[in-house]
Parts: C-alpha cells; sequence; structure tokens
C-alpha cells in the first residue's frame, strides 16, 4: 500500500516533466526544419533613395530592415516609409529578393 502511495504521488510530476520535455523538443524540431508552407515570411526592406544613388556613389551606404509579412494578406511587394540613416530622413523602402 506504502508503494502505490508513493507511486500515485510521483507518477504525474514525471509525466509533466516528461511530456513538457518532449513538447519543447518539439518545438525546438519545428523551429530548426520549416515545412515551407509559413504564412508568415521573412523579407528585407531596402531603402529607394539609396539604391539609385549608390550608382553614383553619393551615398554612405545602403539603409536595410527585415521584417515579416503575411503572405495571404499581402501577396505583393512590400512597401514602407521607414527612417533610413543613410539619407537621414524617412524614405520609402520596398521589399527586395532573397
Amino acid at each position: 500500500m506504502q508503494d502505490l502511495k508513493t507511486y500515485l504521488s510521483v507518477a504525474p510530476v514525471v509525466s509533466t516533466l516528461w511530456f513538457g520535455a518532449l513538447a519543447g523538443l518539439l518545438i525546438e524540431i519545428n523551429r530548426f526544419f520549416p515545412d515551407g508552407k509559413d504564412i508568415r515570411v521573412r523579407v528585407i526592406l531596402e531603402c529607394t533613395c539609396c539604391a539609385q544613388k549608390s550608382v553614383n556613389k553619393e551615398s554612405t551606404g545602403i539603409s536595410r530592415y527585415i521584417t515579416q509579412k503575411n503572405r495571404h494578406n499581402t501577396p505583393s511587394r512590400l512597401e514602407l516609409r521607414k527612417f533610413c540613416s543613410c539619407c537621414c530622413k524617412h524614405t520609402i523602402h520596398a521589399e527586395i529578393k532573397k
């Protein structure tokens, strides 16, 4: 009877720890090996003014931002007005190909 009481008091704790560790492992595996059908994708936004000026060598560099977009809500290229540290003003940043 004493063994049964010990088992019943320890079993929920052990099972909780086991399933918690297993869930964490599955989350990490899914993070490192995505299935490619994710709705949210990572995109790179590049300043359109700096990209044009880089041909003339007037700019010190090209401003880039990394963000995410929803593939279903925004199927076209993303364009946002962001601050460009090279131009020192707010300009249009457009999505570029990876």
